[in-house]
């Protein structure tokens, strides 16, 4: 089991386990697309789940750092080296990422200080932690060698489910909650929720698919297998109560 390189707002750190719990029997499928990849945390609690294993996201600034960890690894955490846990450092790197003109890994290493030092994985806010970025610096190189076997797309979710789709898929979606939308720099409207759940009505393979619990998440989804779970919640005290929904 491989932890996250990084934080990220929604994190599946808390509920992988029985989100794999609730796969189907490995010789039902030889591709596994992750739709919402995100910081990975489903992916990356096996070592590999089929033949064929497919990370996508919206987020270019996310898939351009899986990319850089996949194929450049070293020189990643040679360009992360010289930051640490500073304000200043990461107000920098919200600004130097609005720049153009920077290469691929000194994007990615911005991104990274982004992420790993803002409050919540919100990329907006210091979070004055005390961890230092070392060891999770080094981590890197774990990460790299799990993704070497891992296709990374920046693909439309419609046009990624298309293009992967067999009887043999299965595919694992963690869309933006309703009602949590805004707090992903990424637009996700309500026809994109719509329009994912066109497409996976259609779908020849299957799905397994993360939502929180609202009467319209079950309405929506109400000819689907719909299994309620519950998590700590990370902001405030208290259950977060979510959905896993399949077609099988």
């Amino acid at each position: 089991m491989t932890n996250s390189p990084i934080p990220r707002i929604g994190g599946k750190r808390l509920l992988r386990k029985k989100i794999c719990e609730l796969f189907p029997e490995p010789a039902r499928y030889n591709r596994y697309i992750e739709v919402f990849g995100g910081g990975g945390w489903v992916l990356l609690t096996k070592d590999r789940h089929a033949a064929l294993e497919v990370y996508n996201d919206a987020d270019g600034e996310l898939v351009n750092l899986l990319r850089c960890i996949k194929y450049h690894c070293s020189e990643l955490q040679k360009e992360i080296n010289g930051y640490y846990n500073s304000r200043e450092m990461f107000f920098d790197a919200l600004e130097q990422l609005k720049m153009h003109g920077l290469t691929d890994i000194q994007r990615a290493a911005r991104y990274y200080i982004k992420m790993r030092l803002s409050y919540g994985a919100n990329g907006r806010e210091f979070s004055c932690s005390k961890k230092p970025l070392n060891s999770s610096r080094e981590y890197l190189q774990t990460i790299s060698e799990r993704l070497q076997s891992v296709v990374i797309e920046h693909k439309d979710i419609e046009n990624l489910i298309n293009t992967y789709d067999r009887p043999t898929a299965l595919f694992y979606c963690d869309p933006p909650y309703f009602g949590s939308e805004k707090y992903y720099e990424i637009g996700f409207t309500i026809d994109d929720h719509n329009r994912l759940k066109r497409t996976l009505n259609s779908v020849k393979g299957m799905f397994i698919l993360s939502y929180n619990d609202t009467p319209l998440v079950r309405e929506m989804y109400k000819d689907y297998n719909i299994t309620s779970v519950s998590r700590s919640n990370n902001l405030s005290a208290g259950l977060y109560r979510e959905l896993i929904i399949r077609n099988f």
